[in-house]
């Protein structure tokens, strides 16, 4: 059966004059109808953009970070506009695992997508309970595990900076996750091949990356920092050289799947990243900009494979050497 107009089934869709291609991507044993998702912090649960997105045509929606208890977050103001994106000192506020089950995993439920949830703690112990948490819920296809926030000063970004801690609590989670492990990579490391290594040592079935990178804005009129925080993790087209650069670099690294993120606003950019050895995409801050852009960006990445005459998009997977 041929779908047109860039409507898709079970990953094969046809666009213009009724090419046929395939846009399924497989992650650690997980079939995706295509390869975008949503990146964590940008889309809540899915349920604050289903009034715009048609969730069932994207690949995965992952989840904001889900902890064991709620967190209230960072002090406000903890968002700032920048040249070429934003900066953001959220501090994973959440309303822990207990709300995210009984609200979010039903809504998400009605729907043919892949559900990903994106974990935090402070704690080895912290993550470890929600993945146990998470294990008993049939529905989650893949847990990501945020050890790269720049904004949380306990856990975090701790785990994800030095390869002994993000080997050890790699390690842990996939002692007690029943689903397959994404391991959410920092960009605010000297090597990022080297914090790549250990995660695939320690058994983790998938990489993303990049999360944001650390910066500051000053209001020269207050002569105060714009964030409260002082620092935030920067987002947005600025940073998606340095993604694109990273992700070609963990690609040549490891063997295991990559989810790229950084700066992805069309099918175009989703396409670089591809080339550069993802094998899916997340869209992050342009979901701010424009909540249609992940459909977009699905329709930009059929319209490349048309163009090209690609019947399949797992040929770009890392075709740039």
């Amino acid at each position: 059966m041929q779908i047109f107009l860039g409507e898709s089934i079970a990953g094969q869709s046809a666009i213009g004059r009724g090419m046929d291609m395939n846009t399924q991507i497989t992650i650690a044993g997980v079939d995706f109808k295509n390869p975008v998702m949503t990146a964590s912090g940008t889309f809540g649960s899915g349920m604050e953009y289903a009034d715009f997105v048609d969730l069932n045509k994207l690949g995965a929606v992952v989840t904001k970070g889900v902890a064991s208890v709620p967190w209230p977050g960072n002090p406000v103001p903890r968002v700032a506009e920048v040249y070429g994106g934003m900066l953001n000192a959220i501090g994973l506020q959440n309303p822990g695992i207990d709300v995210f089950l009984q609200r979010d995993i039903p809504f998400l439920k009605q729907f043919d997508t892949k559900i990903i949830v994106n974990v935090c703690g402070k704690t080895v112990e912290d993550y470890v309970e929600v993945v146990e948490r998470l294990g008993e819920e049939p529905a989650v296809s893949m847990l990501e595990i945020n050890v790269s926030c720049p904004n949380v000063k306990e856990g975090a970004i701790a785990f994800g900076q030095k390869t002994e801690a993000l080997y050890g609590i790699t390690r842990e989670v996939k002692r007690h996750a029943k689903q397959p492990v994404i391991m959410k990579l920092s960009p605010n490391v000297a090597d990022i091949g080297e914090m790549a290594r250990a995660a695939e040592a320690a058994g983790a079935d998938a990489l993303s990356m990049i999360n944001t990178i650390t910066g500051m804005k000053i209001d020269i009129h207050r002569r105060k920092f714009a964030l409260a925080n002082k620092t935030g993790g920067l987002s947005g087209p600025a940073i998606k050289p340095v993604a694109v650069r990273m992700i070609y670099q963990a690609a040549q690294a490891v063997k295991i799947p990559i989810i790229g993120m950084g700066g992805i606003a069309d099918g175009e950019d989703a396409v670089e990243f591809l080339l550069a050895g993802a094998s899916a995409v997340s869209v992050g801050a342009m979901n701010f900009v424009d909540p249609y852009t992940t459909e977009k960006v699905i329709r930009g990445i059929e319209e490349y494979l048309e163009t090209y005459h690609i019947e399949d998009v797992r040929e770009l997977i890392g075709a740039v050497r």
